[in-house]
């Protein structure tokens, strides 16, 4: 797909991306998304500055991907048992079924 060219502005700063049609509405909402945080920490924690308030922001993406990779994991794992214990049932119908 061919590529192309928008301005986001992000904490007042503007940022040129090429980035696949299709994906212009996600990284729009994204923009905004961090917009909307970066002002929620700028109203709490005024005597910061952008780039702190970015921090701000990435810590709490970076700790809201960790919980969800957890909880990920462990749904991984919930339907590997099921698994398991699926293949371990029908072997054991087809034992009491053979005799």
């Amino acid at each position: 797909m061919e590529k192309f060219s928008i301005r986001v502005n992000i904490a007042e700063r503007y940022y040129p991306l090429k980035i696949e049609r299709s994906d212009e509405e996600k990284v729009r909402r994204a923009v905004k998304l961090i917009n909307e945080k970066v002002l929620n920490y700028k109203q709490h924690y005024g005597d910061k500055d952008a780039q702190d308030w970015l921090a701000m922001v990435c810590m709490f993406f970076a700790i809201r991907e960790v919980a969800e990779n957890e909880q990920n994991q462990s749904f991984s794992k919930a339907i590997n048992g099921l698994q398991d214990l699926d293949k371990k049932l029908s072997e054991y119908l087809d034992y009491v079924t053979e005799k």
